[in-house]
């Protein structure tokens, strides 16, 4: 399918499937986007954690695992897995401006590594955080009590809405180690449900910049 560079309303890129009319990131800010549901919502809470596990559901451009790489306590430990079936090229990679935006030049070699490190092996950004890049289907995932955290950054519900169905998020809950989180900038009722249906407990938070709502939801496993 035909892929574009866009400029979303913060300034960032992103990039855009033109025959879905659908954006790797919010059109109302790709970097506000990544900050308010990835960051705030998910990886702040858990600041009090020195190794926490993450689990990206669409590694797309790498936007989300650079803001976390910008944003995580000094010393804490990150081991971050970002699934993505369909890799960006080196020309739609060197086109992003996150970097600039970020106000990060002094980490462009971190962000430029976390898209030539080699798939499907275990890379190390530094001492404190780690990647693994996985060239995989979402419904190929099998892991099982591994993660803190997922970011549940899939293409949206209209375009593919078998990426958020009841099995998808079953797999979401296996993956999770106990009260672990998962993270999303959706909120339509048929997700909640599915993930309701998956075992998960939810709550509706502010939407980021032009979207009303988002969805937390909690593995949550009684003492």
């Amino acid at each position: 399918m035909k892929r574009s560079i866009v400029v979303t309303k913060d300034g960032s890129t992103s990039i855009r499937i033109d025959d879905w009319n659908e954006n790797y990131h919010s059109s109302n800010g790709a970097i506000q986007e990544a900050k308010h549901v990835f960051i705030k919502n998910g990886l702040h809470e858990f600041l009090e954690f020195d190794f926490v596990s993450i689990l990206e559901i669409g590694f797309g451009t790498g936007l989300n695992a650079f803001v976390t790489f910008l944003d995580k306590k000094e010393m804490q430990t990150i081991d971050y897995t970002g699934v993505e079936a369909y890799p960006i090229s080196k020309d739609e990679f060197d086109s992003l401006n996150f970097v600039r935006e970020l106000n990060a030049d002094s980490e462009k070699h971190i962000f430029e590594k976390m898209y030539t490190c080699e798939w499907n092996n275990r890379t190390e950004l530094n001492p404190n955080f780690f990647i693994t890049k996985r060239n995989q289907f979402f419904q190929e995932i099998t892991d099982k009590n591994k993660f803190h955290l997922i970011y549940f950054d899939a293409f949206g519900y209209p375009v593919q809405p078998e990426l958020w169905s009841e099995a998808i998020f079953k797999k979401m809950y296996d993956a999770l180690l106990p009260n672990g989180v998962l993270v999303t900038y959706a909120c339509r009722t048929v997700i909640k449900k599915a993930m309701l249906n998956a075992g998960f407990s939810i709550e509706k938070l502010e939407g980021a910049p032009g979207k009303r709502e988002m969805l937390r939801a909690r593995k949550y496993v009684p003492n």
